[in-house]
């Protein structure tokens, strides 16, 4: 077997499907993506090679500054909302044990289960300024339940709860696997010392799930900018583009507005933003964790 697997012929051919299917299903499309970037296109007929007129069309257009602010207020709705909450219904769910604790973790994850089809559709349904439960419930409280949510105003706050509940159940399952492997030695050897739950998590608990918040974070920031599905199928970028996200906006201009060569133009600086946050986010990261045990060994 070990002569087989050193042969460089046996080596070739087991590597030779992988990189073919690299090669043409993610490397080739995102050459073609940048050269369409350059020109007029419009997904059919003749096109001609218009240079960095599409780049400079893109950042004086203020549909897509609004669908970046927008996907900045998502990211940081992930960050500061989605995710704390997600650690600590983790961290609940690890303590509970029994039947309780599969019971909820299936519970929480069942959004993620359902079509986002059905998900906008139900929402839609909840924030139905006639009917809809929302306005039932602030009617039944003594307010006025005849709010349109998805008005100029409060649409990207409506779209931004529903698409920070969708995503919960993969934060908190992803945190939960974390806590998981955590050697339960250390909460031994804290209950011993007499330490309490809270300083349990933060003494252990964070410090051990560092990678897996790094992950999730970056995760996170990614998702909030390449989210297209529930947006288009809830507000399709309206009112006035007042929700509008850079996938959704893409998809417009390439496939509705047929300026394809002005969408991959799009596609190719999110991409760009995409590796920028990946790399900047990992830096953070590094610094702390060398700052961190800077102190610990100081």
């Amino acid at each position: 077997m070990k002569k087989l697997y050193s042969n460089k012929w046996v080596i070739l051919s087991l590597v030779l499907p992988g990189l073919f299917l690299f090669v043409f299903a993610i490397l080739a499309p995102i050459c073609l993506s940048v050269y369409y970037g350059f020109t007029n296109y419009s997904g059919m007929g003749s096109y001609q090679f218009v240079g960095w007129e599409n780049y400079k069309n893109l950042f004086h257009d203020a549909a897509f500054g609004t669908s970046l602010r927008n996907s900045l207020l998502l990211a940081i709705g992930f960050i500061f909302i989605q995710h704390p909450l997600a650690m600590i219904v983790a961290a609940v769910l690890d303590k509970l044990g029994g039947k309780g604790e599969n019971f909820f973790r299936c519970v929480y994850f069942i959004p993620n289960v359902i079509s986002v089809a059905v998900i906008a559709y139900l929402w839609k349904f909840i924030y139905n300024p006639d009917f809809g439960l929302l306005n039932n419930i602030i009617k039944a409280f003594g307010g006025k339940g005849d709010i349109n949510w998805f008005n100029y105003d409060t649409a990207i706050w409506a779209v931004l709860i529903v698409l920070i509940w969708h995503g919960f159940g993969w934060g908190m399952l992803i945190y939960y696997t974390g806590i998981k492997n955590i050697d339960p030695v250390l909460y031994e050897a804290a209950a011993i010392d007499g330490a309490t739950q809270i300083q349990i998590f933060f003494k252990i608990t964070l410090p051990q799930m560092k990678p897996v918040i790094q992950v999730n974070v970056t995760m996170a920031v990614i998702s909030a900018l390449k989210q297209m599905e529930t947006v288009y199928l809830l507000t399709n970028g309206g009112p006035g583009n007042s929700t509008q996200f850079a996938a959704n906006y893409l998809y417009q201009q390439a496939f509705k507005a047929y300026k394809y060569g002005y969408g991959n133009a799009i596609g190719v600086v999110f991409i760009i933003i995409c590796l920028l946050v990946t790399v900047i986010l990992n830096k953070i990261f590094e610094e702390r964790e060398a700052k961190i045990k800077v102190k610990e060994v100081a």
